[in-house]
């Protein structure tokens, strides 16, 4: 928390600094990032602006890596109405989705201009913070196929890098279903092998093992009998749902690769009530927390006359 706090603190400091010191030392060789983000967890979104002075160009490309031969990516170059050169390109990431692979780390961004026979490469200098979204949705912070995680960072004199970091290992909901005598949860893992893999469904004082079954190639399958779930008293009884692998702690399954600022709310789920054991009515309420664990809640109901 303190360390944010000074961040938010330094960021207008040091955009000021870039703006009054390096952008006028830097801008006439150096194209300026107006927009750069990675909305939807692998698809880097670049907008830039070529220095003043600068021809219409043919073509360009961004230059991703250092060295003699970084990964290029197509982008559109055009001249605006006042006459600036403008280049936007979405370049997909991630070796796993067909993508640019990149390194863990920061990777150097820069644009390659062609004019005619001539090329010419320009760094990237990115002077404004990353901006900040309101609303229900937000920027992924990790890519829905691998989990890797991608940002448009930059150097100490505001050259545009491309920070990447592996997944953080987890396990991922992909269904639920809710039937008269089971609950049925898909998951697949995320960063982390399946060194023989088992489920848990845990309440206060109280544990399920469950097998975990391998349905397809990457998707897993547990289910857990409704009658195991009925509450011992009246009290409500939350049950978390526990992924173990061999070495390694347990981890509680959720929705961690999505967009939502609150999954508690966006993603909530029907209620029902099963007959979980003979003469008795139980409610299960299927809900996501608001770190985007999996939880559900189990009650007894009461039948009326």
């Amino acid at each position: 928390m303190r360390r944010t706090a000074r961040l938010r603190i330094a960021a207008p400091l040091w955009s000021r600094l870039l703006r009054g010191v390096f952008l006028p030392l830097r801008g006439r060789r150096s194209a300026t990032v107006l927009y750069a983000a990675v909305l939807d967890g692998q698809t880097m979104n670049l907008h830039a602006e070529l220095p003043a002075g600068a021809r219409a160009a043919d073509s360009a490309e961004v230059l991703i890596g250092g060295g003699r031969s970084p990964h290029r990516s197509p982008a559109r170059v055009h001249t605006d109405r006042s006459g600036r050169v403008l280049v936007d390109a979405a370049v997909l990431l991630g070796a796993e989705t067909g993508g640019v692979p990149v390194e863990t780390g920061g990777t150097r961004l820069r644009l390659g201009v062609r004019t005619g026979h001539r090329t010419r490469t320009y760094p990237l200098l990115l002077v404004d913070a990353p901006h900040t979204y309101k609303g229900t949705t937000r920027p992924m912070e990790a890519s829905p196929i691998s989990g890797g995680r991608y940002r448009v960072g930059r150097s100490v004199t505001g050259s545009a890098r491309l920070r990447h970091a592996s997944a953080r290992p987890g396990a991922e909901v992909v269904d639920v279903h809710i039937e008269h005598a089971r609950i049925d949860v898909r998951l697949r893992l995320v960063g982390m092998p399946a060194e023989e893999p088992w489920c848990e469904f845990v309440a206060s004082g109280r544990r399920i093992p469950c097998e975990l079954t391998e349905i397809e190639p990457g998707v897993w399958q547990t289910e857990v009998p409704l009658s195991e779930m009925y509450p011992v008293s009246h009290r409500r009884e939350h049950w978390d749902v526990l992924l173990h692998t061999a070495d390694r702690r347990p981890h509680r399954v959720a929705r961690l690769l999505h967009d939502l600022t609150d999954p508690q709310r966006v993603l909530a789920m029907r209620s029902v009530v099963v007959a979980a054991r003979k003469d008795t009515l139980m409610s299960v309420e299927p809900r996501y927390t608001p770190a985007g664990n999996l939880r559900f809640t189990c009650r007894r109901v009461e039948e009326t006359a």
